[in-house]
């Protein structure tokens, strides 16, 4: 039976606009990413089906192009779209945290990103921004993480994790010289801004 002929309030894309994702099923995202099914399938059949083959959603996700567009009703142009929405969803709608471990003359040693978060913050642990310091030898660090919202405006919470990172890093002698915020195309810095 086509989706078509379901009623209204069973079919997935209806579903979501009106209940939002989060009350789908994997099989009914994948059923709206595939749009149609195959001959005697569904794209909610279709999409359990391939569920299965790959062992699940996060399995069929990390697919390699080769493996991906084995699936039936899969190929180039599906496994595309979906590597773009996956970069999307990585480069914009998570808050992330990263480090840059640097050596007495200031030369990069390495650079982490140490935390990923949701679309309004990413929660820093300053035990383990020291721990990677010290693993790295590290004599200062900069920090930086985005605002998924495109406003580089530091927020409070921005200045308090600065703070306390300062604090947890100079306990082992270690330097916080800059935190930035970056948003859409602007980037402020807390040590500009005397915070530091």
């Amino acid at each position: 039976m086509a989706i078509t002929d379901w009623p209204e309030d069973e079919r997935p894309r209806e579903k979501l606009l009106r209940h939002g994702p989060a009350t789908l099923s994997d099989a009914e995202l994948l059923a709206i990413f595939l749009r149609t099914g195959v001959a005697g399938k569904s794209a909610v059949d279709l999409a359990r089906e391939l569920l299965a083959g790959f062992g699940g959603l996060r399995p069929l996700l990390n697919a390699s192009r080769t493996d991906f567009c084995a699936g039936q009703g899969l190929g180039d142009a599906k496994y595309a779209q979906l590597q773009a929405v996956l970069e999307m969803a990585r480069r914009h709608l998570r808050e992330v945290f990263l480090a840059l471990f640097l050596d007495t003359r200031h030369r990069l040693i390495a650079a982490e990103e140490l935390f990923l978060g949701t679309l309004g913050e990413a929660v820093v642990h300053p035990r383990e921004v020291v721990r990677r310091a010290m693993h790295h030898n590290a004599s200062a660090l900069i920090v930086a993480h985005n605002h998924p919202s495109g406003v580089a405006e530091p927020s409070r919470a921005d200045e308090v994790v600065t703070l306390r990172l300062k604090e947890a890093l100079g306990m082992v002698d270690v330097r916080l010289l800059d935190h930035f915020v970056v948003g859409d195309g602007e980037t402020v810095s807390l040590a500009e801004r005397g915070l530091l």
